[in-house]
């Protein structure tokens, strides 16, 4: 790799990048952290351009992902590419809410993205406190504390965002004729005034409904909420997040659906068919399909109103890495799914892994867009992987829109364990991370280093992605963050341009009996062990990392890609961060790094992305993929942004929370950040 500047090596205990293991949180990270290698100085220089503004529509953002189908775009133009570097730190809010060592271990992060609605922005910390702020100064309006039982379900402290709806049946001025709703890490689903901020007496028991009573909890710690319910018609839609690995027979990963008036129950769907007359039962071998939990759907879901259908992503079944107490396909885990809104029938499934043992769940949001095609664009449902791939299927029936092939894969020598003889793999496009890591493949920094990453994959199986666990240790690459994460994909589909974050980095799993002795071993760098309940066996989770604690895998370790939809080619693809807050003196290489949140994407012609380690909210060109610009944030931006303007010839701002992940040891904060042009 070139590189401009002045590079400089220093011999030393390197960092170990704790996001390999990210959205897991039972996990206890060990890893070593200490400065990385290298260093590097360049200059950037821009030109100032005018800025237009008068007349300028207002620009709305009044779900999670600016839409409900997902798309992350924004058709504000305000911001361009000429005049992205004038952008300036405008306003922030302190939330008060940061993470307290006396919680513990647990997963602290601060990963909402506001709604606009009307002039105000609505949002969660990670304890489901919720804010109302101007949504030009930042001035509070109001909050609302749930009081979170810290004692309870929160192994997952984190709340990505809230949902707004008005009931068309109420009077203007009516409280709670506008709502808020948010689901708390101690699973309930809270209703409020989106004026006032206080409770809607009429939902639930005075606000709030609770609904982990019917999903099988031994302890409160297995089960909470981690992301913004959604909202078809009138009803309410929200998921689970479920603690992963601890035993086969985890709660239910049940999705649930209420009325937005009343609260009332609407319906449930359970992604592992406990019905023996389901068709996808015949999956499950034996009664596997009974005794088996998660698949929950921790993520986020979109939905489309005019087909009334909600798109729920669903998880592994439980356990992640030993699967022969689930023997079969296990349909419908693993799989993008396609709910009526209104009832909850399935109406079809698409199952991205078969009888997953890697933690391969889906995490991305499944994002709704045309996708071009000769004639007519066909309404289609983009579906990111933490493989790398990318599946494009028909909005009405999941079939495929762009073949996808069943490739045979490498069989387990686990007794008692049977993996899929084959996988689905779409022929386009290719995939977005790197899936196979060979001892020739192997990095570093010396002769040395790589000579040793070399002898470790050496001594596991690594036979491409699907590499199954072993006794002896087996790769997973990309690792169980990613590929792609909850972050998914940003659309414009006015340039038909898709672009993807991913992170790569190697993972290891390996497996060993359970009534024979074992622990950690440092040689692999393993963080955490798994007991997986209810099965011969317990699993040992690590990151592939040389002496020196670096990756063994090739840089860059996070990329940011961009797909040209109507040319079926790869656009560009570049590096995602630098090691600026992880090496020393702050000297920084563009390497990318590991990396959670997303990207959006502006009708100005700007991709805006944090989600990288080095606590900065970055402009890149969408058609070149050119780094124009980067701001400084006060915190770790493990957040997805957004845009808008409240008002005719306002503003255009962007806005990213900025609060760090403990997991991913970035900067911890409490901030709401937002930049505008001057």
């Amino acid at each position: 790799m070139s590189l401009v500047g002045s590079l400089t090596v220093v011999v030393a205990r390197a960092w170990v990048p704790v996001s390999m293991f990210l959205e897991q949180p039972d996990r206890s990270p060990r890893g070593r952290i200490g400065p990385l290698l290298l260093g590097l100085l360049a200059l950037l220089g821009c030109e100032d351009a005018p800025i237009a503004r008068a007349g300028a529509p207002r620009g709305e953002w009044p779900v999670h992902a600016a839409g409900p189908g997902g798309t992350r775009y924004s058709a504000l133009a305000e911001i361009v590419p000429a005049n992205v570097d004038r952008l300036e730190r405008v306003w922030e809010f302190h939330t008060g809410d940061r993470y307290e060592p006396s919680i513990g271990r647990r997963n602290h992060a601060f990963q909402a993205t506001p709604i606009l609605v009307g002039d105000a922005l609505y949002f969660c910390t990670p304890r489901s406190r919720v804010f109302a702020l101007d949504a030009e100064t930042g001035a509070l309006r109001w909050q609302f504390d749930p009081d979170v039982d810290l004692s309870l379900g929160n192994y997952n402290l984190n709340c990505r965002g809230v949902a707004s709806w008005e009931d068309p049946s109420a009077e203007p001025g009516v409280p709670c004729r506008r709502r808020i709703f948010v689901a708390t890490a101690d699973t309930r689903l809270i209703a409020l005034d989106a004026e006032t901020g206080t409770l809607c007496s009429g939902f639930g028991r005075g606000g709030e409904v609770e609904f982990f009573h019917d999903v099988g909890l031994r302890s409160r710690d297995e089960y909470g909420i981690s992301s913004p319910p959604v909202l078809v018609g009138n009803v309410v839609v929200v998921g689970s997040s479920v603690a992963e690995s601890r035993r086969v027979d985890l709660p239910s990963g049940k999705v649930h659906a209420f009325d937005a008036r009343s609260g009332e129950g609407r319906w449930t769907f359970d992604p592992i068919p406990r019905d023996p007359s389901d068709p996808a039962r015949s999956s499950w071998e034996g009664e596997a399909a009974d005794r088996t939990g998660a698949a929950n759907v921790w993520s986020l879901s979109s939905v489309d109103p005019e087909r009334d259908l909600v798109f729920v992503p669903t998880s592994s079944p439980s356990p992640d890495f030993y699967g022969g107490e689930r023997l079969g396909d296990n349909r419908h885990a693993d799989s993008v799914v396609a709910l009526r809104g209104s009832t909850g029938e399935l109406v079809w499934s698409f199952q991205t892994v078969r009888h997953d043992l890697w933690d391969y769940d889906i995490g991305s949001q499944p994002v709704l867009a045309d996708l071009p095609q000769e004639g007519a664009p066909r309404p289609a449902v983009f579906q990111a992987t933490k493989m790398g791939h990318l599946f494009i299927l028909d909005r009405e029936t999941g079939e495929p829109l762009i073949p996808v092939d069943d490739k045979p894969t490498p069989a387990s020598d686990v007794p008692g364990e049977r993996a899929a003889a084959s996988q689905p793999i779409p022929r386009w496009p290719p995939p977005l991370s790197p899936q196979r890591l060979l001892p020739e493949d192997a990095w570093g920094l010396t002769f040395w280093d790589r000579g040793a990453c070399a002898e470790r994959i050496a001594a596991m199986r690594s036979e491409g992605v699907f590499t199954p666990p072993s006794f002896e240790g087996s790769v997973l690459y990309p690792g169980t963050a990613g590929g792609s994460n909850w972050g998914s994909v940003a659309i414009d589909p006015e340039r038909k341009i898709l672009v993807a974050n991913t992170s790569n980095i190697a993972n290891t799993i390996r497996l060993a009996r359970r009534d024979e002795p074992s622990e950690l071993r440092e040689d692999l760098d393993e963080l955490s062990r798994f007991e997986m309940g209810g099965t011969p066996y317990v699993g040992y989770f690590g990151v592939l990392l040389s002496p020196w604690g670096i990756p063994c895998n090739a840089p860059p370790w996070g990329a940011l890609t961009a797909l040209d939809l109507e040319h079926r080619e790869v656009l560009w693809q570049v590096p995602l961060g630098t090691t600026s807050d992880l090496a020393p003196f702050g000297i920084g290489v563009p390497w990318g790094t590991p990396n959670m949140g997303g990207a959006i994407v502006t009708a100005g012609g700007v991709v805006f992305i944090g989600a990288a380690m080095d606590s900065r909210l970055r402009a890149f060109d969408v058609r070149s993929g050119e780094e124009l610009w980067s701001g400084r944030l006060p915190a770790g931006g493990q957040a997805t942004p957004m845009t808008y303007r409240v008002r005719e010839g306002g503003r255009q701002y962007v806005v990213i929370a900025a609060g760090g992940h403990t997991q991913m040891r970035t900067r911890l904060g409490d901030s709401l950040v937002a930049f505008a042009l001057p």
